[in-house]
């Protein structure tokens, strides 16, 4: 499905459950083109069939900003895990003025006034993106069996790029449905947020990585929200693993004067857009390795009168 921007598209997976039954994993976001897409996609591979089951990997509203249409049209049932369907609900609602945690929040990564205001003016956007969330769901659980396309499939939960992120395993047929989780060409978005800023999201994020290595074969066809299916899904984790080892060695030698989340930008990214959007998701991704070095005491940081956060490296702690 279209969603534009450097991604361009998320991948939606469909499983035959009989004659005329389906479920479908993930579904895309609101927008005129998907609506267009899922009306083509229904006169052609759906023609005649029922939707009965929905299952959404998380929240982000590429992946589940249509389930609302799906379910009117179908009134099939939502599959998440109950951690991602309660934050979902809670995103749909935060509408508005932005909360003054969140501002502040902003304000001490090091963002300028304008991208403050940029920030205000877009606040909810979010919710714009979704139709609206069934007002039910069933709750998916970590290790939990379901029997869609004829297969069987462990459901894995993992952590950090969203709370608790649904993977789909079938051993029989050698498939991962992999989401966000394990992406062929780039590195999931790991962020920290203002609902959550004390959060750890890339030790999350890296130990359900090790996890999934450890309980799913290499020899599956990985199918990602994002990219071509491919193989090598025990070298593809190594990798990205092994670069955001490289990437907190870079951030903490980057460290040996206090610095802001933003002017760190330069030691994670190759290059950061100057558009609002991405600015704050390379600020949340900043944030979210300077996290992971300070649990680790290799750096501090303080706050200063201005309410700015000021980062250092312990010069000795990573060598």
């Amino acid at each position: 499905m279209p969603i534009g921007g450097r991604l361009e598209h998320v991948n939606i997976w469909a499983m035959s459950d009989g004659p005329d039954d389906c479920t479908i994993v993930d579904s895309g976001m609101r927008t005129p083109e998907t609506l267009a897409a899922w009306e083509r996609v229904h006169s052609g591979l759906l023609a005649g069939q029922h939707v009965s089951r929905m299952i959404g990997t998380h929240m982000h509203p590429d992946h589940v900003g249509m389930f609302g249409w799906l379910a009117e049209r179908h009134a099939g049932t939502l599959w998440m895990s109950r951690l991602e369907y309660y934050t979902l609900r809670m995103l749909e609602r935060d509408v508005g003025v932005p909360p003054a945690i969140a501002v502040d929040f902003y304000r001490a990564a090091g963002m300028d006034d304008a991208w403050i205001t940029g920030y205000r003016d877009r606040f909810g956007s979010y919710a714009a993106l979704l139709h609206t969330v069934p007002a039910a769901f069933h709750a998916i659980e970590d290790n939990d069996e379901i029997e869609a396309g004829g297969a069987r499939w462990k459901c894995i939960i993992g952590n950090g790029h969203s709370p608790a992120h649904v993977c789909l395993w079938s051993p029989e047929h050698k498939l991962l449905i992999s989401g966000d989780q394990v992406l062929p060409t780039i590195s999931s978005n790991v962020s920290v947020y203002p609902y959550e800023p004390d959060a750890n999201p890339l030790e999350d994020w890296m130990a359900s990585l090790r996890k999934i290595k450890a309980i799913v074969p290499d020899d599956v066809l990985v199918l990602p929200a994002h990219g071509r299916p491919f193989y090598g899904l025990h070298k593809r984790i190594d990798a990205l693993l092994e670069g955001h080892d490289d990437a907190l060695d870079r951030l903490h030698r980057f460290l040996d004067t206090p610095k802001r989340a933003v002017d760190v930008f330069p030691a994670l990214f190759h290059r950061v857009r100057e558009d609002n959007v991405t600015r704050g998701m390379a600020a949340g991704e900043a944030l979210a390795h300077l996290v992971y070095l300070a649990r680790r005491g290799f750096v501090s940081s303080h706050l200063d009168p201005m309410g700015i956060r000021w980062w250092q490296a312990d010069p000795t702690a990573r060598e």
